[in-house]
């Protein structure tokens, strides 16, 4: 089943993802799933944020990740279609679920997905919780929205810039490649 296989579901969308890497070329993985998105055929990649560098979590040793979030829109992906899609861009990473929390070459979490009215798209299937339950929490999700969305919210949670002033900004590194302001454009906007 290929990304735009529907469900049956109405299609076009909103989405907001984030990447993370901590195995190997970590940036290169990150940019590879950037282009995989922009590459899609009904994808429009609207924003990509800076890249950080930010401490793992989980209880598992492993390397630091570097995580964005990547805001498309699409004519074609409903929310079951956004996660087809970054699974295929994990499985060309050569990303192996082998432990949970463990480390990988590539992560693509749906954070939230806004269905063609603009309202958010709830799921409580296991395979897509939305919003993701963990977005909330992690920093690795709420400073780069925040970089490309300053107005972002999380449904069911509020703002973004509330949850980060509450929750804080521990273990969470902005990454910049010598040269350049961040790792995928200036200013991070494609």
């Amino acid at each position: 089943m290929s990304a735009h296989d529907h469900d049956g579901a109405t299609s076009g969308s909103r989405a907001v993802l984030s990447l993370g890497s901590n195995l190997g070329d970590r940036l290169g993985y990150l940019r590879a799933a950037v282009a995989g998105f922009a590459d899609d055929a009904d994808t429009e990649v609207l924003a990509v944020s800076p890249v950080y560098e930010t401490t793992p979590w989980g209880g598992v040793e492993q390397p630091d990740f570097l995580n964005a979030v990547l805001i498309a829109r699409s004519a074609g992906l409903d929310a079951r279609g956004w996660l087809r899609l970054g699974q295929e861009l994990e499985a060309a990473a050569g990303r192996r679920r082998q432990v949970r929390w463990g480390p990988r070459t590539l992560d693509v979490d749906v954070v939230v997905v806004a269905g063609p009215d603009g309202s958010p798209v709830h799921s409580d299937h296991p395979d897509l919780l939305l919003p993701h339950p963990g977005a909330a929490e992690r920093n690795t999700v709420r400073r780069p929205w925040l970089d490309v969305d300053p107005d972002a919210v999380l449904p069911g949670h509020g703002r973004v810039d509330a949850l980060l002033a509450r929750l804080g900004e521990h273990g969470l590194r902005r990454y910049d490649e010598p040269g350049r302001r961040d790792a995928f454009t200036p200013g991070g906007r494609r």
